[in-house]
Parts: structure tokens; C-alpha cells; sequence
């Protein structure tokens, strides 16, 4: 049996006071966020108290039970987690939640007890503004002064090899051997237990290298480590699971699930509907005004309708003014709109210019087809660089995990056109994609307030 000592000594090798001290900073941090969250609260709500007629000590009673119960709510809602420590985004959402809630009960508290006239309005709504502006600032900095002096070094990672050879990579992990000190995943010797405990008590994330045969051994021990542990399958990768699963028993990977619940959907829905009803109708002359241009200039039907590419890789039928003459049909969309294509009409141009031609669109998302934000749909003959868009990137097809849309993130950000290299369609993609994972509600009204600057384009013709 080897010795459990080696454990220790490596640990004292491999550096415990940097461990501690790391993870001491960690809590400071935090006790400096939390510190700098009440001096906001305080600044805020103590220049609206200042408009108040209420007495000091009133005031001051009132800021020090609100700010304890933001706190309370702050801890409860993880707002003092690492992860708030080095993103400004998951900072800010947790903080303002929790201020959110605090603020709800301080409402109630107040119209509860008819203490409604002992604070002006004026100071109650600066102290609210204010306070949550700071807090969303001071964030912001701290998030960003954290990942400046830090980077990735507030955990402290470690990474076991088992019979692997060691990576050309380990990153900051500290790396041991575990044949050299005798580790072995032995769940009924206790000295072994202790051996792994000891070398893992300052560490935070545990990975272990072992060949696939160790693997279930490995993960049982470190069940118990109190540590974040994980064992490396790279086979795994190829699949990208989101989740494990199980059916009948037997474990599952799961690899794909809506971006959004069904109360998401019945918001996104919700705001598709009250938005383009008044739409069709405030727009309703200019429809029929462009449908009289299009007869008259050429012959044949005023809409263009093309398969598209739509959620769940179904296809629907899109809806467009037509802009092109109808000897020159591509159903395919195989061949993108040039800057001098012939086949564009007269009043063709002028409405792909300006973005009318997508209007009728506005029609697909009545019937559920399409959705005023998403990713743009594309024809089954499209190309860029004489490549199917989903030859270029395999990703292309996580993007219709949502609806299609009128207009999207890559449109605002200037990816729209011809797509005549793989670049051009690689930006809309990952535009697309990050869309998916980022999706909300605000940020749908965010991209329709900015596709209004990008409705005429140097691209658009």
C-alpha cells in the first residue's frame, strides 16, 4: 500500500499557501462587491432621501432595513458568485433581480402601513434610478477589474493523470501523476480516500486523464471530494451534449432542446402579434400602392413566394414583393443579387433599396411561419464561395432551432447581401447563433428599434 504522505507533500510542493491565498481573495472580493453594492444603495436612496419631507431617523431606519434586505435577497440569488465576480452580464442580472424584489417589498411594506405621503414621489423614483444605475456601474467595473488582475487564476484547478500521458496544454493546472504517488480509485480502502482528500482539499476543480475502463471508479470517488470534479471523455466532444439524461434506465446525452420555454415563446409570440396587426394595417396603402407599381411595370404576379428554410429545418413558403422579372425565376435562389443584376426590375430596385420588398413577410408571421426577430431564412440553393451554406459550417443548421425573422442580429450588424465568400456567411452564422443563446425578450425590441437605421443599405439591392 503506498503511502498517503506522498499526497501531502506534494500538495505542500505544489504551493498551498498560493492555493490559500486564492482562495481567500475570492472571499474578499466578494466582501468588496457587496460592500460596494451598499455604498451604492446608500448614495442613491440617500440623495432621494434628501428630497423627502421624512424625518433622519425615519430615513435612516428605512435605507438600513432596505439595504439588509437587498443584501438577504443578493446572497440568496447568487448575486456574490464567482461568476458574478468576472461577468459584468451575470452580475448585473443578479443584482438587479434582487433589487427588483427588494423594491417590490418595500412597496408593499409602505402601502401597507399608509406611509405613502411621508416620502415624495421625486425622491423615491431618484433614489430607485439612481441606486440601481449604480449598482449596474460598480458591476460593471468590478467584472472588468477582476478579469484584468485575474484572468482565469481565481480557481484552482488540478488535473490528475492515470495511466495518459501528460497534454502539451495543461493551462494553470497544477498536474501530478497518480502512478508516481501510488493513487489509485480503490473506493473500499479508506487510506486511499484520504491520500485523494488530502491532495485535493485547496483545489476547487479536479480533472482527471484516465484511460476508459477508470472512468466510472474515478467519478464515484470524486462524488465525495467536495470539489467541482470531472472526467475527460473526448469522445464526448463529438456530440456536444447539453445535459446527461436517462431513458429506460440507461443513461442518455442530450444534445439538443429549444433556446426557448413555453412561457418564451408565448412572450415572443404575444409581441409578434400586438406588434404586426397595427403594422399590416397602418401599412395597408403602402401595399397596395407597391403592388399597382409592380402590374404596371411588369408583367406577372405581384408576390414572390420561395421555399425557405424554417424552425425545426422545415420548410414553409416565404412571402416578398416582386422584384425581378419573371423570365429570369431562380426558385432555388441558387444565383445572389448582384449591384447590376439584370433581372431586377425597375421598381425592383427601388423596393429592395429600401427594404419594402420584405414587407409582406409581415404575413408569414401572422400565420406562425416567421417571427418579427430570428435568423434570416435562406433558400435551399444558396451558396457562398460555390458551397451550401451548411457545407461551410455544420453549425448553420443549429440556427433554426428558433423561427426565422424579418430582420435579426446579423442584419442590424451590417451581414446582409450577396454572400460571395464563406466569411459573409460565417458572420451571419455566428451572429445567429449567439442570438439563439442569448435570446430575450428586450433584446428582440433592442433589434427592432436598431433595424430601422439598416432599412436602407448599401448592401440592399
Amino acid at each position: 500500500m503506498a503511502n498517503p504522505d506522498l499526497a501531502a507533500r506534494f500538495h505542500s510542493a505544489s504551493g498551498t499557501g498560493a492555493l490559500i491565498a486564492r482562495r481567500n481573495a475570492r472571499l474578499w472580493l466578494c466582501l468588496l462587491l457587496l460592500s460596494a453594492d451598499c455604498l451604492a444603495l446608500l448614495i442613491g436612496f440617500g440623495v432621494g432621501a434628501r428630497l423627502s419631507p421624512a424625518s433622519s431617523s425615519d430615513m435612516i431606519g428605512s435605507l438600513s432595513a432596505g439595504i439588509l434586505v437587498f443584501a438577504i435577497i443578493a446572497f440568496h440569488s447568487q448575486a456574490y458568485s464567482v461568476s458574478c465576480l468576472t461577468s459584468a452580464t451575470i452580475s448585473c442580472r443578479a443584482a438587479t433581480l434582487a433589487f427588483g424584489a427588494t423594491m417590490l417589498l418595500f412597496f408593499l411594506v409602505i402601502f401597507a402601513s399608509k406611509a405613502v405621503g411621508t416620502f415624495l414621489r421625486s425622491g423615491i423614483l431618484f433614489g430607485v434610478f439612481g441606486s440601481l444605475g449604480l449598482l449596474v456601474v460598480q458591476r460593471s467595473l468590478m467584472a472588468y477589474a477582476v478579469r484584468r488582475c485575474f484572468g482565469n487564476q481565481l480557481f484552482a484547478e488540478i488535473l490528475i493523470l492515470d495511466g495518459i500521458a501528460r497534454p502539451n496544454d495543461c493551462g494553470a493546472a497544477a498536474v501530478i501523476d497518480a502512478r508516481q504517488i501510488g493513487l489509485r480509485p480503490e473506493e473500499d480502502d479508506p487510506h486511499k480516500l484520504h491520500q485523494l482528500g488530502v491532495l485535493l482539499r485547496d483545489y476547487d476543480r479536479a480533472i482527471i486523464l484516465c484511460p476508459a475502463a477508470r472512468r466510472a471508479s474515478w467519478a464515484e470517488i470524486l462524488k465525495g471530494s467536495n470539489v467541482q470534479g470531472e472526467v475527460v471523455v473526448p469522445e464526448v466532444g463529438e456530440t456536444a451534449p447539453l445535459a446527461v439524461g436517462t431513458w429506460l434506465d440507461t443513461s442518455t446525452l442530450v444534445v439538443s432542446r429549444g433556446p426557448l420555454n413555453l412561457a418564451d415563446r408565448a412572450r415572443k409570440r404575444l409581441l409578434d402579434i400586438a406588434l404586426t396587426v397595427p403594422l399590416v394595417i397602418a401599412l395597408l396603402p403602402l401595399l397596395l400602392l407597391v403592388a399597382i407599381a409592380i402590374k404596371i411595370d411588369s408583367t406577372g404576379p405581384v408576390f414572390f413566394r420561395q421555399q425557405r428554410i424554417g424552425r425545426g429545418n422545415r420548410l414553409f413558403r416565404i412571402y416578398k414583393f416582386r422584384s425581378m422579372r419573371t423570365d429570369c425565376g431562380d426558385a432555388l435562389g441558387s444565383r445572389s443579387t448582384g449591384r447590376s443584376d439584370d433581372r431586377v426590375t425597375r421598381i425592383g430596385r427601388f423596393i429592395r433599396s429600401t427594404s419594402i420588398d420584405e414587407l409582406p413577410q409581415l404575413f408569414n408571421v401572422l400565420l406562425g411561419e416567421m417571427s418579427l426577430v430570428g435568423p434570416r431564412p435562406h433558400a435551399l440553393g444558396s451558396t457562398a464561395d460555390n458551397a451550401y451554406f451548411w457545407q461551410v459550417d455544420r453549425q448553420y443548421w443549429h440556427r433554426h432551432a428558433l423561427k426565422p425573422g424579418i430582420t435579426g442580429l446579423a442584419q442590424i450588424r451590417g451581414f446582409r447581401g450577396a454572400t460571395e465568400t464563406r466569411g459573409d456567411i460565417l458572420r451571419r452564422i455566428e451572429a445567429d447563433l449567439e442570438y439563439l443563446h442569448g435570446w430575450s425578450l428586450a433584446r428582440d425590441i433592442g433589434i427592432l428599434l436598431r433595424t430601422f437605421n439598416v432599412l436602407v443599405h448599401h448592401k440592399a439591392f
